[in-house]
């Protein structure tokens, strides 16, 4: 009997049921290593006993008011958010998606605020990728994502990542904002260069545009740090998250500063479900974990064994890998073969990984990894390579 769920997912055969910390069981019984986490998304492992807590506590009081009214654990988390970053104020939606179309509202209302309504459009990247709506489609500019949607949302246009010149060079009177991840993850694992997010911030200033900075993927502790931008010392005006956020809840949030802002008044964005009490007090959750520096410690260990092992791969293995990429635990193998392909060798030798563009299998275990996972994760790696070199695995 053909399935009911619409089909526009690529799904490998596997029912998981249930899963403990870094791990998944499938229905067969099977157990797998799980350096996916649900893409970047569960930053405390699966089952994590404080955010079970959390979800549990909060149901048995209140699920939904809607945001006619205010929502106790939405301002906690703003103000939490606001206190460990560059921001003042903060939006929930549900998704990155949805905070990304509420950076790229901002950035428009920003302008039309102050009389500059001629200023609309947003300078992203090339090999970006900031979530599945029309406009997030546009603002990452994939034709194969925009492929058969009809006329592309107009307002966005991207330059080579990395390229500050291209970047002065596409700057006009129209510009709005500059929107970019510190680093790329469906793009394949790619840090920005060195002094690259500096000078988009010099840039953006001297323009009297917004830096947008997309931590969807990298931010919540991911790179070592608990937002990626930090090991550049630059601040932007507006920054989204999501995925590790909620660790595994849907959540979303724009955080900006007051004058970024300045334009989201009353009524000029709303989400029904966005800031849920329940998505609040998982967050809530996550963050009273991974906001503590020996957590952040913990983390930044727990990626040098993951990271040196991966460079000893790439050495021993030079045909059928090319480089190791990333920064934190958000890496990456760029692998000679189809991604696609190599993710599914190692999915059926026991390991979960998330396929990216330019060839490239992210590494993303949750945050709790230990040594001995990591180390497990390492040797699955070089068995399959070992078994896969003839064919450049």
């Amino acid at each position: 009997m053909a399935s009911a769920v619409m089909p526009t997912y690529t799904r490998a055969p596997i029912v998981f049921t249930h899963g403990k910390g870094c791990e998944l069981f499938a229905r067969d019984g099977r157990r797998y290593l799980d350096f996916a986490a649900g893409i970047a998304v569960c930053a405390l492992g699966h089952a994590h006993p404080g955010l079970v807590a959390a979800l549990a506590e909060q149901a048995g009081r209140l699920w939904h008011c809607s945001n006619l009214f205010e929502i106790e654990g939405q301002e906690r988390l703003a103000a939490r958010l606001a206190e460990l970053s560059f921001g003042d104020v903060v939006f929930f939606g549900n998704s990155g998606a949805e905070a990304n179309e509420c950076a790229i509202k901002l950035a428009r209302r920003h302008h039309a605020a102050a009389g500059r309504a001629e200023r609309w459009r947003i300078l992203g990247f090339e090999g970006s990728f900031h979530g599945r709506t029309l406009a997030t489609l546009a603002a990452a500019g994939n034709p194969r994502n925009l492929q058969n949607f009809g006329p592309v949302v107009p307002g966005f246009e991207q330059a080579p990542f990395g390229d500050l010149d291209a970047v002065a060079a596409r700057l006009g009177p129209e510009t709005a904002a500059i929107l970019v991840e510190p680093i790329q993850g469906d793009g394949g694992i790619r840090v920005a260069p060195p002094g690259f997010l500096a000078g988009l911030r010099a840039l953006a200033d001297r323009a009297g545009i917004l830096l947008i900075f997309d931590e969807i993927q990298s931010g919540i502790a991911r790179s070592g740090t608990l937002f990626a931008h930090a090991h550049d010392g630059v601040a932007p005006d507006v920054m989204t998250l999501a995925k590790g956020l909620g660790g595994g809840f849907p959540v979303g949030a724009c955080v900006a500063t007051h004058h970024a802002a300045a334009g989201m008044t009353g009524g000029s964005h709303a989400s029904t479900f966005g800031g849920n009490p329940l998505a609040m007090a998982v967050a809530n959750a996550v963050l009273d974990v991974v906001a503590q520096p020996a957590f952040l410690a913990r983390v930044a260990r727990a990626a040098a064994r993951l990271g040196a092992g991966l460079d000893r791969l790439v050495a021993a293995h030079p045909g059928v890998f090319e480089a190791r990429r990333g920064r934190g635990l958000m890496a990456g193998l760029r692998c000679r073969a189809d991604s696609g392909e190599v993710a599914g060798r190692l999915r059926d030798a026991g390991l979960l990984v998330a396929p990216a563009q330019d060839r490239v299998v992210r590494f993303l275990p949750a945050l709790v990894v230990d040594d001995a996972q990591i180390d497990e994760a390492l040797a699955i790696v070089d068995a399959v390579a070992r078994r896969n070199a003839d064919r450049a695995a």
